[in-house]
Formats: C-alpha cells, sequence, structure tokens
C-alpha cells in the first residue's frame, strides 16, 4: 500500500508542476485532464500527509519515553502521545485503503434514467411515476439538474415509460445503484375492497457517455420526425418536433419529445444513444470480469428485484444489503440519502475484501 502512496505523491507533485506551467494552461485539453487527476488525488495525498505527520510525531513520542528516565510525569506524557498516534495510524490506514481502491471512472458523469412500468397495469404505471418524483425531488436536494427526454404518460397521471437526465458533479455515483426491479405494495386507489396489489417498475440508470468514448457513423441512423406521445398534460410539450432516432446496427430507438426545438430534442436523443451504447459497451466489459462482478452490491441487472415499497407498513427494504427504514413517505419525498450511503459503503466493503492493497 505505501509504495502505491509513495507513487501516488511523486505523480500528484509532477501534476503540480505541470499544471503551473504556462503552455499546460494554455492547451485547455490538457490542463482539464491534469485538473481532473489533480482532483482525484489531492484527497489521497492529504490523507497520506496527515499520515506520515502522525508517523513523525510518534517516532518523537518515542524518543520522548526513551529519554525519559525516572521522569513518571514526561513518561505519562510520552505514553499518552504514543497510543494516541497508534489508534489514529491504524484508522488513517483503512482509510487510505479505501481511498486506494480502484475508482470507477464514471462516477463523476451525468446520468440517464429510464423508469418503465412493469406488472401491474395502471398501478404499476402511477408508481413509476413516483419513482420518477423521488428521484427529481433527491437531484434537487443535490443541486443537481434534471431534463425530462421522453414520457409515454397515462390518463391517470402515471408513467408506462419515462426517460429523464440528471447532471451533476458525482451524479452516477449517488444514482448508479438504483438500477434494477422497485417492488410496490399498497392498496389502489381504484381498489373497493381494499385489497393490497403488488406492482412492478424497472429502473435502468446509464452513465453519460463522452464523445471520445462512442463514435456514431451518422450513416447508421435513422432520423423521423414524429408527434408527441402519451396523454399529454404537465408531461409533455405537445409538438411536432419529437425525434426518433434508429440506431440501425443495434436497433435501439431513442425518442425526444420535450423541448419544442427539433434541434434540442435531436440533440438529446444522441445523448441518451451514446449512452445506451456505452451502457452496452460497459456490460460486455463487466461479463469477461466474472470477480469484479462478484464485488458488487448491484449487478446493475434490471430483472434484479432490488427493493421493496410497503405502504400499510411505511417500509422500505433494500434486499441487497437486508437494510429496511420505516419512514416511507420522506423516502418518496427525496430522503434516499442514507439507503444510498448504506449501499455504497457495503460495496466499498465487498471490494476490500476482494482487493490486493
Amino acid at each position: 500500500m505505501f509504495s502505491k502512496l509513495r507513487d501516488a505523491q511523486i505523480r500528484f507533485e509532477k501534476i503540480e508542476e505541470s499544471i503551473a506551467d504556462v503552455s499546460i494552461m494554455s492547451n485547455q485539453q490538457e490542463y482539464a485532464k491534469l485538473m481532473k487527476e489533480h482532483k482525484q488525488l489531492a484527497p489521497i495525498i492529504a490523507k497520506f500527509r496527515e499520515y506520515t505527520q502522525l508517523e513523525s510525531d510518534l517516532n518523537g513520542a518515542l524518543e520522548m519515553l526513551n529519554e525519559a528516565g525516572g521522569d513518571t510525569e514526561m513518561k505519562e506524557m510520552a505514553e499518552e502521545e504514543i497510543s494516541s498516534c497508534r489508534k489514529s495510524l491504524e484508522v488513517i490506514s483503512e482509510e487510505l485503503k479505501i481511498l486506494l481502491l480502484p475508482k470507477d471512472p464514471n462516477d463523476d458523469k451525468n446520468v440517464v434514467i429510464e423508469i418503465r412500468a412493469g406488472a401491474g397495469g395502471d398501478e404499476a404505471a402511477l408508481f413509476a411515476y413516483v419513482l420518477y418524483r423521488m428521484y427529481n425531488m433527491y437531484a434537487d436536494s443535490k443541486g443537481y439538474k434534471t431534463e425530462l427526454v421522453s414520457c409515454n404518460d397515462t390518463e391517470l397521471g402515471g408513467f408506462r415509460e419515462v426517460t429523464f437526465m440528471i447532471s451533476g458533479d458525482g451524479a452516477y455515483s449517488r444514482f448508479k445503484f438504483e438500477s434494477g426491479v422497485h417492488r410496490v405494495q399498497r392498496v389502489p386507489e381504484t381498489e373497493t375492497s381494499g385489497r393490497i396489489h403488488t406492482s412492478t417498475a424497472t429502473v435502468a440508470v446509464l452513465p453519460e457517455a463522452e464523445d471520445v468514448e462512442i463514435e456514431i457513423n451518422p450513416s447508421d441512423l435513422q432520423i423521423d420526425t414524429i408527434k408527441s406521445s402519451g396523454a399529454g398534460g404537465q408531461h409533455v410539450n405537445k409538438t411536432e418536433s419529437a425525434i426518433r432516432m434508429i440506431h440501425k446496427p443495434t436497433g435501439i430507438v431513442v425518442e425526444c419529445q420535450d423541448e419544442r426545438s427539433q434541434f434540442k430534442n435531436r440533440d438529446k436523443a444522441l445523448k441518451i444513444l451514446k449512452a445506451k451504447l456505452y451502457d452496452i459497451k460497459l456490460s460486455e466489459q463487466t461479463d469477461k470480469i466474472a470477480s469484479e462482478r462478484k464485488a458488487q452490491i448491484g449487478t446493475g441487472d434490471r430483472s434484479e428485484r432490488i427493493r421493496t415499497y410497503n405502504y400499510p407498513q411505511s417500509r422500505i427494504t433494500d434486499h441487497r444489503i437486508g437494510v429496511t427504514v420505516h419512514s416511507l413517505e420522506n423516502f418518496l419525498n427525496g430522503d434516499i440519502d442514507d439507503m444510498i450511503d448504506a449501499l455504497i459503503t457495503a460495496d466499498t466493503a465487498e471490494k476490500l475484501k476482494s482487493s490486493e492493497i
């Protein structure tokens, strides 16, 4: 571990020299790349410097203990300092192990989220809208920007399917564990007998792809102008500027209808298509590394049932980590940070088990 830390410190110092170089500062692409790496290394180096300072303090305290002789007060002070330094070094050592874990390269990216109603008819569509609202409220609380891309809504106010983008620093790191099947147990408003129904909605979270990661040949695209679908109302701009984009090699179809500008809808549709192609690329890479998949809390498999929302008991249970909370209303109003933190902690613990650090 300490060999990696020393290498990281040398690299960090070289980056600091480079970003102060006028010739580098004038090259915006190279400068941005170095600043991103600097930002990633900074917390590791700060923690490593804290560790080395504690080591120095520990050595000083050990020297003091050797020199104490018969001075009881000096000896007690040295022993107290030694004990404190050793405890702190243990804590910081564990923190450094976590900081040195391979970082998900997608964590800082924006995300594309697709929610589709599953089993349960109109009730499933209403639940899909509840999830859409929950993620929007959570995004607002984090200062992220949310943009609706397309939706197919119902007369009752639900969504058969909805696609939207969330932009902000670290958005993917906060939403990536939401992929999977979400199950709801509640009494529908249309149910006169008070019988509890079980419905599902599927959530897919895709990192936004950068242009350098996915290149699309224009000849591979079929782009049509269509009318917006769905019931309309507050969700959709009912114009004839909606775009349907078909990627011929894969058969992937993307629609965007939120903007009144055909150009803006086309731009958004292209972003969604790139995200979908990037997701396929990532899945292929992940399938080749079985051990890495085992070291993750969520595989990203959209058929995996990840969470149950039980209305009668005001209970939310995440089945991957066995965590249950009893504040359904707050949770559905976007207060999901604690659950996301628990998922990140569990995922980190799994990765530490399989880590060679």
